[in-house]
């Protein structure tokens, strides 16, 4: 087959053949990753009369609210919408939002698909009413306290944003994703390879603000403190985090909890809201009952039981229903938790509360592969192609979404994705939010730097997304760091989604940093993120010796140093320039001074929202996490330590005037004024 004929089919399918990569420069994509990628989407490379929507109608429809559908139909054929609460209606503008039917009669002929009304625009009332808006931005696990049970959890979380409202004037706190992870140990540290993202762990439950804990008789209640004793004491030193041993506690002290009577209100409650969940919770339930037995990933188990739909299925969950409801249970007591941190944020005087995390995929054998089926492809694993700090591109190990099979479904598997993450959050942070137009792809087997893009129809997308995000009344932050096309910035912002400016990669024409006034304002401006250094590491280079020590640079050492280091002397002398830095300070030695610095600058700039790393505020050196690595590095296992490298707890972050202090400093003009500004 000629080279030209497989690019047309590639081209009918969204496939890319070539890529521009992060020095600007174009890629060719060899064309056995671009055959593997066609196959693994279920298209015959050889094929060329194929294409996604034959017929008169694409796999969806959408239209933004107000405007005139963007469709030209056959002649003579006949359209009627119906709408969601069934009523019918003319494919007219003026349609309610909503997730519809469009059916249409050609030469006798009906022919059905999902019509998707969105807005036009996500115009969130807390940026309506707020010129900016300011939070800290931490890993939930991270961040514990004495009472936690060795990572931090959802009461943490609730104090750790009570106190930053009410003594600092935080507007928000932008925590990782908490997406539901595996039902045994070993647990997955990382909290972007979940199981599911529609439903949450498990480990940040605070077993003692369950209701039922109170009603334990006093032997009980022993049993379970014992289970949290020896955690409570490894929470309290800088030793990595153990999960494995935090979830086998908790499980035990559910577990107990769960054969508890409730009282009839609580009954109520769980029922109602396993009524809202309906079928999917079930399908959640069953599959972590499954992996109970046979391991979580579903494509070990017997091949009966790899089809969500089976009666074979079924019938196991049946006979496993007393482990069904469970986990089901254990969803309900966290969405009261979840309930309870978002209610605690606003109540302290945040203006949005908790901005969730959506992470861009799941295990590849987990819970949501399992429950959505042919929506995402098996055989490749997304990820992104080398760029300047990952040299070597990265892999994922994550299947995408199938383009057409997504939009034959109304975007639904991801609109509940998304409507579940809002359900408790004043905003939501997209991870890698390019993923909504198109996704890099690697052939499983093949090596970071062996993909190609994937292409998504982006209308449908990204109108998912604003749909959900006007339902709950929230604020939507883009993750657009990294290889990005330009117009995908200016489609994002025009619908009212935030960018995401890291001030490290700030730089104009010349590759200076940028002054503060020629930042973008539709964005949510950060010193870093949490695949980048602290601060503190990278004034002293140490992410370049680590880096080097870990085999992740594609030149030699002294090359990056150096690179490093002018970059952070340029920033500084920037900084000096503008009288955020003395002209004297010492980067290395007073790490503590350019990271005040920092932020003064941060709020120099018009961005819409400010992101403050909890790490930097205490003074961490390490990372959370190495991009490019999986056991080579600790990766989401570092607990939240000073810059002495002792540990920091919530308890010390309320009550010790030090670091307090420290924390004020850091945070020069945002704070209590903040708002005034």
């Amino acid at each position: 087959m000629r080279d030209v004929q497989l690019a047309r089919v590639a081209e009918q399918h969204g496939v890319a053949t070539t890529y521009e990569d992060w020095r600007g420069r174009q890629v060719p994509v060899s064309p056995d990753t671009i055959r593997h990628v066609l196959s693994a989407l279920g298209v015959d490379p050889r094929d060329p009369g194929q294409g996604p929507g034959r017929g008169p109608l694409p796999p969806a429809v959408v239209v933004r609210e107000g405007k005139a559908p963007d469709l030209v139909l056959p002649e003579g054929a006949r359209s009627t919408v119906e709408t969601a609460d069934g009523s019918l209606l003319p494919f007219d503008p003026g349609l309610p939002l909503g997730t519809h039917t469009l059916r249409v009669t050609d030469n006798g002929a009906e022919h059905d698909a999902p019509l998707l009304v969105v807005p036009d625009r996500i115009d969130p009332t807390a940026l309506r009413e707020n010129p900016r808006l300011w939070g800290l931005m931490a890993q939930v696990y991270s961040v514990r306290s004495r009472a936690s049970w060795g990572t931090g959890d959802l009461r943490d979380l609730s104090e750790l944003a009570d106190w930053s409202a009410r003594d600092l004037g935080a507007d928000f706190t932008l925590v990782n994703p908490v997406h539901a992870t595996e039902p045994l140990v070993p647990v997955e540290p990382s909290p972007y390879l979940p199981v599911s993202r529609r439903y949450a762990s498990p480990l940040y439950i605070r077993v003692e603000d369950v209701p039922e804990y109170a009603r334990l008789d006093p032997a009980q209640r022993e049993g379970v403190q014992r289970l949290a004793r020896p955690l409570r004491e490894r929470g309290r030193t800088a030793d990595l985090l153990d999960r494995d041993a935090v979830w086998e506690a908790k499980r035990t002290a559910l577990e107990i909890l769960f054969q508890v009577p409730r009282a009839p209100g609580r009954e109520e409650a769980l029922r109602r809201y396993q009524e809202r969940e309906g079928q999917p919770l079930v399908e959640f339930a069953t599959w972590s009952a499954l992996a109970e037995e046979h391991g979580s990933d579903f494509r070990s188990w017997p091949a009966h039981l790899r089809d969500v739909g089976s009666l074979a299925v079924g019938r196991e969950a049946l006979r496993l229903w007393p482990r069904v409801e469970f986990h089901r249970w254990l969803q309900w007591i966290l969405d009261e938790q979840l309930a309870q941190a978002q209610g605690s944020a606003l109540d302290s005087g945040m203006r949005l509360g908790i901005v969730h995390d959506l992470a861009i995929g799941v295990q590849a054998g987990g819970a949501d592969a399992w429950m959505y089926g042919d929506a995402l492809v098996p055989g490749l694993h997304v990820g992104a192609p080398p760029d300047e700090f990952n040299q070597l591109g990265q892999d994922w190990g994550q299947p995408p979404w199938n383009p057409t099979r997504l939009a034959q479904l109304g975007y639904g598997p991801f609109r509940q994705i998304l409507s579940q993450s809002l359900r408790h959050a004043g905003g939501l942070r997209m991870d890698h939010v390019m993923g909504m137009f198109r996704l890099w792809c690697v052939p499983e087997g093949a090596s970071a730097d062996q993909g190609t893009y994937l292409r998504f129809d982006h209308e449908g997308m990204v109108g998912t997304l604003a749909l959900a995000a006007h339902r709950a009344d929230a604020v939507v932050i883009g993750e657009d760091l990294g290889t990005v096309e330009p117009w995908v910035r200016d489609h994002l912002a025009g619908r009212g989604i935030l960018g995401t400016s890291v001030l490290w990669f700030e730089n104009d024409e010349e590759g200076r940093p940028r002054e503060p006034d020629r930042w973008r304002r539709d964005c949510l401006a950060t010193v870093a993120t949490h695949d980048l250094p602290p601060v503190a590491s990278y004034l002293s280079a140490e992410h370049v010796e680590l880096r080097d020590r870990l085999g992740l640079l594609d030149r030699p050492a002294a090359e990056e140093l150096a690179d490093s280091e002018a970059r952070v002397g340029q920033w500084c002398a920037l900084l000096v320039y503008l009288g955020f830095l003395e002209e004297d300070a010492d980067p290395v030695g007073d790490p503590a001074a350019v990271v005040a610095a920092m932020h003064a600058y941060l709020a120099a700039t018009p961005a819409r929202m400010l992101g403050v790393a909890l790490t930097d505020v205490v003074g961490e050196r390490r990372m959370q996490n190495q991009p490019g690595t999986s056991t080579e590095y600790p990766n989401w296992r570092i607990p939240l330590t000073s810059s002495e490298g002792e540990p920091v707890l919530v308890d010390e972050l309320l009550a010790d005037p030090r670091m307090v202090a420290r924390i004020r400093r850091t945070l020069g003009p945002l704070g209590n004024h903040y708002r005034e500004l």
